[in-house]
This record gives structure tokens, sequence and C-alpha cells, in this order.
């Protein structure tokens, strides 16, 4: 109830920023994490909120110090720390260079993001995925989920930076119902549970943008 009651406070806040009025259920935490080990390890989380999905993480035996939560909302990065105190929680906006980089030069292997990707314009949409891309290993890969009908990255933005969007699972048990989808570099092959690890080095960032106004993590 408590944790109901932070989010719905956040929400009448800024809803814009919060993006949902509920809390992700653990049915959405289950899929969009199904994809991730210990291997990945670091991951990334942009928008962490209350922690559903690194709690999910943690529970299949992820490394709770291999784990960064990026979340501007003071009242969900306070929960966060007392809930995952040996994870790094970042306190700032999900588009600040430190967001990606929280384990100095090492690569992560995965960025969960639950930013409203589609309430945001296109170009901080870009500047997002510019950013994430820049810090992923090569073959790492960056998980959206979204209450829309189609991916929230638009054909023309994965295009221009050269990803692919697939979408890998929908739940329809979530409050809004949402679907789960793993974008990718085109020339490297999705990052899979039974798959080898691969080298932890950066590839080229993508095509560079003009700085724009910050983005919030939520």
């Amino acid at each position: 109830m408590f944790e109901q009651l932070t989010f719905l406070r956040s929400w009448f806040t800024n809803p814009w920023r919060v993006g949902a009025i509920a809390p992700s259920s653990r049915q959405l935490a289950s899929l969009i994490t199904v994809e991730i080990t210990a291997r990945h390890a670091p991951v990334i989380e942009l928008g962490a909120g209350t922690g559903v999905f690194a709690r999910r993480l943690v529970a299949n035996g992820f490394p709770e110090d291999r784990l960064a939560l990026v979340e501007r909302d003071p009242r969900f990065a306070g929960m966060l720390r007392e809930r995952f105190p040996q994870a790094r929680v970042l306190e700032i906006d999900a588009a600040h260079p430190a967001a990606m980089t929280p384990f100095g030069d090492v690569a992560a292997g995965a960025v969960i993001s639950g930013l409203p990707l589609l309430w945001l314009p296109r170009r901080s949409v870009m500047r997002i995925l510019r950013s994430a891309f820049g810090n992923l290993r090569a073959d790492g890969a960056f998980y959206q989920f979204t209450y829309g009908l189609r991916c929230p990255v638009p054909a023309p933005v994965l295009d221009r930076f050269e990803l692919s969007a697939q979408r890998i699972g929908n739940c329809l048990v979530n409050v809004p119902p949402a679907s789960v989808y793993r974008i990718t570099r085109r020339r490297y092959a999705p990052v899979a549970a039974s798959a080898p690890a691969r080298a932890a080095s950066r590839p080229a960032p993508l095509e560079r943008l003009p700085r724009t106004g910050g983005i919030s993590a939520d």
C-alpha cells in the first residue's frame, strides 16, 4: 500500500514525468528481465521507479552490487536506496552523462528502460538511445516496455542509428496492458541468456546529436 501511495503521489505531482498511474506488475517485471542474467553485469535501469524490475533481477540471482538504478524523483530514489543498499542509485536525469557511466569504463550488458518514450519528443528519444548505446557492449540490448501498440522508438530513428527492435512479449494483466521490446544494433545478434559472453568493450558511439534539455528518469 505504501508503494502504491508513493507512486500515486508522484503521479499527481507530475504525471508527464511518471507516465503511469500504477507501478509495473510482477508479470511485466518477469517479462522485461527474462533474458538478463549475471553474465550481462553490469546492468543499468532508467526510470527505476519503485524498484519492481530491480527486485525481479535480484530474485533471479543477479548481483545487486552490479546494478545501477537511475531515478530522478526523490521519493522513488529514497525508496530504492532503502530496498537496494548495494546497488548504485543515481538521483539524476536520465539524459545526464553520468546516468550511463555509473561503473566507469566498464560497459553495461543491458539497459532496462521504464521511461515514457511515447510521451517524449523524438529528439529526446534519440538522445537517450545515443547515450545508452554509446555505453553498452557491442552485443548489448536496450529493453523498453510500452503501453502503445507499436515500438515506442519510431522506425526512422531505428534506421538512423542502425538499430533493430523486436517485441519479445505482451503482458495483458499489467495496468494498463504493456509490451516489451528488445532493441539492438543490427550488426550484432540479440543478447540471449544461453549465449556465451563477449568482450565488454564499447563500440563506436552512435551519430552525435546537439545537446538538448533534460529527460526525466521515471
